[in-house]
């Protein structure tokens, strides 16, 4: 198996005492060389919408769905897609069986992500060979405090 390193800035984020408050953080997940069947098997990929927000301590507001998509283009020979809405944010998976490839997005609002569990937990449920993750803060400048009363 080739092993992509985590770059550091992709490494959980733990705030330091002066950090300015940001909104979340936006894990993004290239894999590649997955098996086949998984990448194509709808339990599969429900099973992982399903366990993960619980994995990472999230609380999912509606059960996972997954649809499958057909060959929309010669880059987009068709796959699964599936999300699930978590009150932290959302999670969302696109695989594409016929490339052994899968995009997924972690985001949340929360200010940290176990990047190595989670790369951990989709390498095995997919067989991935190699996997390439990126870290995004989001919200970077989110006020720290309400900038309007409530309604």
């Amino acid at each position: 198996m080739v092993y992509t390193p985590i770059p550091d800035f992709a490494r959980p984020l733990a705030p330091e005492p002066d950090e300015p408050l940001h909104f979340g953080v936006h894990l993004t997940l290239d894999g590649y060389g997955g098996a086949r069947e998984r990448l194509a098997d709808f339990a599969t990929v429900k099973g992982c919408l399903r366990e993960l927000p619980e994995l990472l301590g999230m609380h999912k507001l509606i059960e996972p769905m997954v649809l499958e998509v057909n060959h929309l283009s010669d880059k987009d020979p068709g796959g699964l897609s599936g999300y699930v809405l978590i009150a932290e944010s959302h999670i969302s998976i696109h695989t594409f069986p016929l490339r052994g490839f899968v995009s997924i997005d972690v985001y949340t609002c929360q200010n940290s992500l176990d990047s190595d569990r989670i790369r951990e937990y989709f390498e095995d449920a997919f067989g991935l060979q190699d996997i390439e993750i990126n870290l995004i803060r989001r919200g970077t400048r989110y006020p720290q405090f309400n900038i309007y009363e409530p309604a």
